[in-house]
């Protein structure tokens, strides 16, 4: 099996605060200050089934920001396309593609409005960042994902409002955590955190890209998708990322941000792919998949970690292991998409 994601380095050392201040986290990770939208709020009714204890499946961030706008077939190609998509072909190559699920992803707790609220102590001082999240509404039985990551996600429909944190733990009757974000206003955020909040190596948030359970039973995810892979570039990053911890100063290494494509002219269908891979395949290919982190061994993908005491639905989804699924994923029919603003 592929090598699970490697420990971060220290969070001090993997981002470079500027003075830019704000500090709404938006979570495509957890707030963000991006462009405002006038498109319908959908908060009110998402509110009402987190507070009846109902689920609705949603798409966080606006409709036309990072995550959610489809890719035209006539998309401009970036001039380095063919380097980083053989690049990233070099790394699947070498340590396999990987979904990451109960490990080294997130789970996301949607809680109704009156959850009581628990104040988040920081590792690293960072006033903003301590004020963003003296009142969190962490569940009682919330736990992070498994792995050294520990990534936490909390939602609350009725408020519009996502908290995200890493390294998470428990601590007396609050938490305690290294890092994270909060983003108000989600539905109308493009998706991104300014610098240096967020939970993740690129400031793009965890929920970002994060593949989830009913999209794989429909067969169906209408968002971009969120990668990582072992090898990114040190000291560059394009947009729609805010940050980056990568390590390479190889001129082909691949810089935090990218977005590659699959080939809009490969009919993805024909390629008889297992439904998952099928779904995972149509979305790279409409909407296109970012490299949002860094991991130690494989190139993977995020879906939504099962929280504690529900069942994990991924070994039916994938009818086995995740890397078998994705071993006729068409790596070598990859573009690379000109970055764009994150507005």
């Amino acid at each position: 099996m592929p090598q699970t994601p490697a420990r971060r380095t220290a969070i001090l050392a993997r981002v470079r605060p500027i003075s830019l201040a704000a500090l709404l986290l938006c979570l495509l990770p957890l707030g963000a200050c991006g462009g405002g939208s006038d498109e319908p709020d959908r908060a009110s009714s998402e509110a009402r089934a987190a507070d009846s204890g109902a689920r609705e499946p949603q798409r966080f961030f606006k409709p036309g920001g990072i995550w959610n706008r489809p890719l035209r077939r006539d998309e401009q190609v970036d001039r380095r396309s063919a380097t980083y998509a053989g690049e990233l072909n070099r790394q699947v190559r070498r340590g396999g593609p990987w979904i990451a699920t109960t490990s080294f992803s997130a789970p996301i707790y949607t809680v109704p409005r009156r959850q009581p609220r628990v104040r988040v102590r920081l590792k690293n001082r960072y006033p903003p960042l301590e004020r963003a999240l003296r009142r969190v509404p962490i569940p009682p039985g919330a736990r992070p994902a498994a792995g050294t990551d520990r990534h936490i996600v909390v939602w609350q429909p009725s408020t519009d409002t996502m908290w995200e944190l890493w390294t998470a733990r428990r601590e007396g009757r609050g938490w305690r955590a290294g890092w994270g974000a909060r983003m108000t206003r989600v539905s109308r955020r493009s998706g991104a955190f300014p610098n240096p909040t967020g939970a993740t190596a690129s400031g793009l948030p965890l929920v970002g890209g994060m593949i989830r359970a009913f999209e794989l039973r429909r067969g169906r995810i209408d968002h971009a998708l969120a990668i990582a892979a072992p090898v990114a570039r040190r000291g560059r990053y394009v947009p729609p990322a805010t940050r980056t911890d990568g390590q390479s100063s190889d001129s082909r290494s691949i810089p935090m941000g990218t977005r590659f494509r699959i080939d809009p002219s490969l009919d993805v269908r024909a390629l008889r792919l297992p439904r998952a891979a099928e779904a995972i395949a149509l979305a790279a290919q409409r909407y296109g998949m970012i490299l949002r982190d860094k991991t130690g061994g494989s190139v993977n993908f995020y879906a939504e970690a099962p929280r504690e005491g529900n069942r994990n639905p991924y070994p039916d989804l994938f009818k086995g292991y995740p890397n078998n699924i994705l071993r006729r994923f068409p790596w070598d029919r990859l573009q690379v998409v000109a970055p764009r603003s994150t507005r």
